[in-house]
């Protein structure tokens, strides 16, 4: 089974568990929270990748490391993770999940890259045009990136809004390298 498969259905199992349990709060925020973990150390991720350690000593880190920062179910659903030997999905479990909880409650994810990093009334504005193209709640992602020179793109689902100065840029010079200009002799 592709570790998609097995990572999404993992994530599903949690996300009904917590729907029943009515601690989808509380399990998200557990989950940002692993996912941070996991993003800074890269030891950490090797470990529970390696079938060199076994799966009572990945247990007990894991413990080490959460235990009293998470709630009860999702220390449970490592210990589980890792028992079935799946331990080394745990990154993809996480991704997996909050992006099911997102779906779940109607939210879709914006992404703004912009020149430079946005005020509140710019932030404001923009939100309000990924709602309108979302046509629900927004999630809003910011990025810089220096090379659009100015303006934004706006990026929610399959609709893309591009503002940036550099692409108006390489549209003109698009439009001068067609050259329609014949001179008259």
């Amino acid at each position: 089974m592709s570790g998609i498969r097995i990572s999404s259905r993992y994530a599903k199992s949690l996300l009904d568990l917590c729907i029943e349990k009515g601690q989808l709060d509380v399990v998200l925020s557990d989950m940002k929270q692993i996912a941070s973990v996991l993003d800074e150390n890269r030891d950490l991720r090797v470990m529970l990748g390696s079938p060199v350690v076994k799966a009572d000593k990945k247990i007990d880190i894991l413990e080490a490391i959460f235990k009293g920062k998470l709630s009860e179910v999702t220390m449970a659903f490592m210990t589980l993770l890792t028992r079935k030997g799946r331990e080394s999905y745990l990154e993809a479990v996480v991704k997996s999940f909050i992006a099911q909880v997102r779906i779940h409650q109607g939210i879709t994810s914006a992404e703004v890259t912009s020149a430079v990093a946005l005020d509140e009334a710019g932030r404001k504005s923009i939100l309000e045009s990924a709602v309108k193209l979302a046509g629900g709640k927004v999630e809003l992602v910011e990025k810089t990136d220096a090379s659009l020179i100015g303006g934004f793109v706006l990026k929610v689902g399959d609709n893309q809004i591009d503002t940036s100065v550099s692409s108006k840029i390489k549209s003109l010079r698009r439009e001068f390298a067609e050259n329609p200009y014949i001179p008259e002799f």
